[in-house]
């Protein structure tokens, strides 16, 4: 089973195209989006690795980190990247692990703990499972996991728009409503009672029932 929301994301060591890496320290203190690839050289992922690599400098912005995953070795991530930039304009500017021990996979619990053999000899259905999105905090924990099936892209504006609503909501004591966007009004979190609002939000908030206070997005 995928790792629930608010469980520590396992710590590992993997060999990744940037040189070994031990995964908490190599967090540090940033936001991290952690994703995998069932297969190198397959269509929808290659398109994906591409698309991720022209937005890396939104994920700067927002102090995350980014992290790919592939059950096939490192020197195969290399010709990949060949493929990804000349098709896609863009190649992966950021690690890819190569998970060929599956013990990344098993950690977080992507592939079953009775996987074995060698990764060369799976197929991209083998691994169809290995296709996930963990965003997890400064404080290793997980704050998302998103399960794609393989023949569906992943939508990168969104998981940006979700990591603005995860910053914003471990800054301040609110939530966003149904498709919320930068700049757009939230919720004052239910653990904040009346009182306390009034404290933080001293000029009041739009009320049209109890439980749902509107508020602007705090600065």
């Amino acid at each position: 089973m995928t790792l629930p929301i608010g469980t520590t994301a396992p710590d590992f060591e993997a060999e990744t195209t940037e040189g070994k890496i031990k995964f908490h320290d190599w967090i540090g203190n940033s936001w991290v989006l952690l994703f995998s690839h069932p297969k190198d050289f397959t269509p929808v992922c290659t398109t994906e690795l591409g698309a991720l690599a022209k937005l890396k400098p939104e994920f700067d912005k927002r102090g995350v980190k980014l992290m790919g995953l592939s059950v096939d070795p490192v020197d195969n991530h290399a010709r990949w990247s060949e493929d990804i930039k000349e098709t896609q304009g863009a190649a992966p500017n950021y690690p890819m692990i190569g998970d060929t021990d599956y013990n990344v996979s098993k950690l977080y619990g992507m592939l079953p703990a009775a996987i074995s053999g060698d990764p060369l000899k799976r197929t991209a259905a083998d691994n169809q499972t290995v296709r996930n999105v963990f965003i997890i905090g400064p404080d290793k924990k997980i704050k998302l996991v998103l399960v794609y099936p393989m023949t569906t892209g992943r939508n990168f504006q969104e998981i940006l728009r979700v990591i603005d609503s995860l910053q914003l909501t471990a800054k301040h004591r609110v939530a966003t409503p149904a498709d919320w966007s930068q700049g757009d009004d939230v919720i004052i979190a239910g653990s904040v009672s009346n009182d306390e609002a009034k404290t933080i939000y001293p000029q009041g908030w739009k009320e049209p029932k109890p439980y749902l206070r509107i508020v602007p997005q705090p600065k």
